[in-house]
C-alpha cells in the first residue's frame, strides 16, 4: 500500500515517531520531520519493515530533502522518573519544538499525545508510520540515530551486545545483565532490569 502524503493537503504537517521504547537500556529516540509537498521515495515505509541497509540509505535522503527535521534523545534517568510513555511524548514534543520551521499540525504515530506547549494541534494515528510519509520518515530517523548511538555506546560498555541487540530485551542481553550487572544506562524502572546489581 502506498503511503499517504498528508492528512490535509496544503497544511504544513510534521510527522512524529519514536524508537527504543521497549529497550532495557539507553534512551528513547524521538523524531519530527516536515517533508516538502510531493516528496516520495520507493523505499520509504515504516522503519520496522525495512532492513538496516535500507534505513541507512534513506536517512541522508530524508535529512537532505526534508524542509525541517529534529531528533531528540530522552535518557534512561528521565525515563525512570516520568515513565516510558511520558518520556516518548516529551521527546516528540521537544523534537517538534526543535524544528527550524513551525508546523501547522502534528501527526503522531500511536494513540496518545498531549497538547504541544506552543498550541500546535495534533492528530494521533495508530500505525501512522505505515500510513503517512512524514511519520514513516520520522520513524527512520528515530531508529537510525538511536542505532548509531547504541553501537557507539557498545564500545564503552562491552559485553551486553548492544552493537547487535541495541539494548532490546534479547536473551543474550538479559544474560549479560545478570552476569555483569547494570550499567548507568539501564532503565531501572523496567521489569527485568532491577534484578541485577548496578555496575
Amino acid at each position: 500500500m502506498s503511503l499517504l502524503p498528508c492528512l490535509e493537503p496544503g497544511r504544513l504537517e510534521a510527522g512524529c515517531d519514536e524508537a527504543g521504547r521497549g529497550c532495557l537500556a539507553g534512551p528513547v529516540s524521538c523524531a519530527a520531520v516536515i517533508l516538502p509537498p510531493g516528496f516520495s521515495h520507493p523505499l520509504l515505509r515504516d522503519s520496522k519493515k525495512l532492513s538496516e541497509k535500507q534505513r541507512e540509505t534513506l536517512r541522508p535522503i530524508i535529512e537532505r530533502e526534508a524542509m525541517a527535521w529534529c531528533v531528540v534523545m530522552v535518557d534512561a534517568g528521565e525515563i525512570d522518573r516520568i515513565n516510558i510513555l511520558q518520556a516518548s511524548i516529551t521527546g516528540m514534543q521537544r523534537a517538534v519544538s526543535g524544528l527550524e520551521i513551525r508546523p501547522e499540525h502534528i501527526l503522531v504515530d500511536g494513540n496518545k499525545f498531549t497538547p504541544h506547549p506552543d498550541g500546535i494541534p495534533h492528530t494521533c494515528i495508530v500505525h501512522g508510520d505505515a500510513l503517512y510519509t512524514s511519520i514513516a520518515a520520522a520513524s527512520i530517523l528515530a531508529k537510525t540515530h538511536r542505532d548509531e548511538l547504541m553501537t557507539r555506546l557498545a564500545a564503552e560498555y562491552p559485553g551486553y551486545g548492544w552493537e547487535v541487540n541495541k539494548a532490546y530485551p534479547t536473551r543474550a542481553h538479559r544474560e549479560a545483565m545478570a552476569r555483569l550487572g547494570l550499567t548507568p544506562l539501564h532503565r531501572r524502572s523496567f521489569k527485568g532490569s532491577g534484578k541485577a546489581t548496578s555496575k
